[in-house]
């Protein structure tokens, strides 16, 4: 083998040596042939074995549940459907979801995340028709978790999830700036964003309005600033002390904003019918099957993720999440009420709170239970414009804008997947700005990995074209460019050297074959060096002699069929002469 192709192996005694990244000795695993102890599994906080500490967890679900109730019934306003239902997907949050065992300090209930896709689904198909939407999403989540493809939705590109949640955050904000003021929103968040001018100058006129947007106004300042409030008073949850203020305000003499109106949770089930069941035969409730699936589950996964760092304790399950999710709104459904996700907002107050096991989340539905069939006058006292106020909080925080600068240092074409599936989402729908995301990422992980290098060379009479890297056919453009260009040189010898090709797929072997048989038919001598492994002859039984034979001087006549026409194995003379190693150190003639 000659040295421009020859690699070199080192073996130590005993056997290869690990070696690091930068090819110094790798230390051992922890706990591996040390004598040391092995690290626990599912150590830390929340780990199994631990001493459970019932008043903490009782503590823990009580600030649960003051995050929650404003969120639930707000969620549900935004929805467009009875406050009543979104206490229920709460309550099933809790007791159903709660008590599997996926993930232990993750909490579910509806999500901001789903009320403008639920609130475009109940304005196309009626309140009644979203139970069985959500009844068969659940479904479909737990036939995803028995199959086991809960970690599928990991593989998404960070730049499509977080380009789907300012999406999803952007337009909730937009539209829920008009019930901050007691007006309502205009439709599509293309015209909720229009009408903003308007709006401002109809609040102007009107003194009630500007109470209720300035109680808005109060609730947002409050959810952004409360956590930086001396002591003790910041673990109350800014949203409830948001809501006693709209409470007061509301009651004071001369003030008609308008509150929740707020009828029996119990009278408020709808199961739906057989009518309800004759709409799965409507493609569009297909859709918006399979689009309640993708995002609730793709939602409450990312949320999983992002709790399991927020603590120590045992990791999410994310196929048996999957199924917790897909029996919650299995249930849901039955009921007629609102979809279910995990949130990030009661889930970072349940582990800020100091929970360790599943006993927190559940008890939050309990007491949302108990509060819905035992104070139910105290909701209708609960201004909209609080409510609303809270969804902007949580829109933005969902729309997070210091992402996107964010993205744009770190990577530039995840900059543009990630503002391709936000702008998509506001001017279309969810789904569509999702499918376009994954594309575009998809796309731009093709073209990342199809990193083909290609340099010319002419010598004496020969045009030298090596390639190396990934040849995909989104590399064939300038593959067809230099092999023209190659022909076009005029010299009586081509040589193409593809050995520092990984990866050759059929659009580009074919062109490179047409090429070959095209210019020797022409009359022109082309070597052909495609890749592959490297052929060594069997080992000698006898002792190898002290000096190798001479090397020919001339090169057998190949067959007809031969692959290879002719092959020069003397070194490239100048800067090629050196091998393969240094191709990249040479100014690329076309890439």
């Amino acid at each position: 083998m000659s040295g421009a192709h020859a690699r070199g192996r080192t073996r130590t005694k005993g056997g290869p040596a690990r070696t690091g990244a930068a090819g110094g000795p790798q230390p051992p695993k922890a706990g591996a042939a040390t004598g040391g102890p092995k690290p626990p599994k599912g150590g830390g906080v929340g780990a199994p074995g631990g001493k459970l500490d019932l008043a903490n967890e009782i503590t823990a679900s009580l600030v649960v549940f003051l995050v929650a109730l404003p969120l639930c019934i707000g969620v549900a306003v935004a929805s467009g459907v009875p406050a009543e239902l979104g206490i229920i997907s709460g309550v099933i949050g809790g007791l159903v979801v709660g008590a599997v065992r996926g993930s232990t300090l993750q909490v579910s209930g509806p999500a901001a995340g789903l009320a403008a896709l639920v609130a475009e689904t109940v304005l196309e198909h009626g309140v009644a028709m979203l139970g069985v939407i959500v009844l068969f999403s659940g479904i479909l989540q737990i036939v995803l978790g028995v199959v086991r493809l809960g970690r599928m939705f990991q593989a998404i590109s960070i730049a499509v999830v977080q380009g789907m949640l300012a999406g999803i955050g952007l337009p909730l904000m937009f539209s829920q700036v008009y019930p901050m003021s007691d007006h309502k929103a205009p439709g599509t968040p293309i015209e909720n964003m229009a009408g903003i001018p308007d709006l401002f100058a109809d609040i102007l006129t009107d003194s009630q309005a500007m109470i209720a947007t300035l109680l808005g106004v109060v609730t947002i300042v409050l959810s952004f600033l409360w956590k930086k409030a001396p002591g003790p008073v910041k673990k109350i949850p800014a949203a409830l002390v948001a809501v006693g203020i709209g409470i007061a305000v509301a009651a004071l003499p001369g003030v008609d904003v308008k509150t929740l109106q707020v009828g029996n949770l119990l009278a408020s089930v709808q199961p739906p019918g057989a009518e309800q069941f004759a709409g799965l035969a409507d493609t569009a409730v297909i859709t918006a099957i399979l689009t309640f699936t993708v995002i609730a589950s793709a939602e409450s996964l990312f949320t999983a993720a992002a709790v399991d760092r927020m603590h120590s304790g045992p990791r999410t399950r994310y196929n048996t999440e999957l199924i917790a999710q897909g029996a919650g709104n299995t249930v849901a459904g039955v009921l007629g009420a609102l979809p279910i996700t995990a949130v990030v907002a009661r889930s970072s107050a349940n582990v800020q709170a100091g929970a360790k096991t599943r006993i927190s989340r559940t008890l939050h539905g309990l007491w949302l239970l108990a509060f819905a069939l035992l104070l139910p006058q105290v909701l209708a006292l609960i201004p909209i414009s609080v409510l609303a106020g809270v969804l902007v909080h949580s829109g933005w925080k969902l729309f997070a804008p210091e992402e996107f600068p964010k993205m744009w240092r770190q990577d530039r074409g995840e900059f543009v997947v990630m503002t391709v599936t936000t702008l998509v989402i506001v001017a279309t729908a969810l789904l569509e700005g999702v499918l376009l995301g994954l594309a575009a990422g998809i796309v731009l992980a093709a073209l990342r990995m199809s990193q083909t290098v290609i340099r010319q060379h002419i010598e004496e009479d020969t045009a030298k074209v090596v390639m190396a890297g990934n040849a995909t056919f989104l590399r064939l453009p300038q593959v067809i460019d230099a092999l023209e260009s190659a022909a076009a040189a005029g010299k009586p010898r081509i040589r193409l050297d593809l050995t520092g090709v990984t990866h050759l797929d059929h659009a580009c072997r074919n062109q490179v074959e047409e090429f070959t048989a095209q210019q020797r038919g022409l009359g022109l001598r082309v070597e052909l060096l495609m890749p592959g492994p490297a052929k060594t002859e069997p080992a000698a039984t006898a002792a190898p002699e002290p000096t190798p034979p001479p090397r020919p001087t001339a090169q057998p006549a190949p067959s007809p069929d031969a692959e290879w026409f002719y092959l020069d194995t003397r070194p490239l003379p100048g800067d090629y002469g050196n091998g393969y190693d240094d191709y990249a150190e040479r100014p690329p003639l076309v890439r």
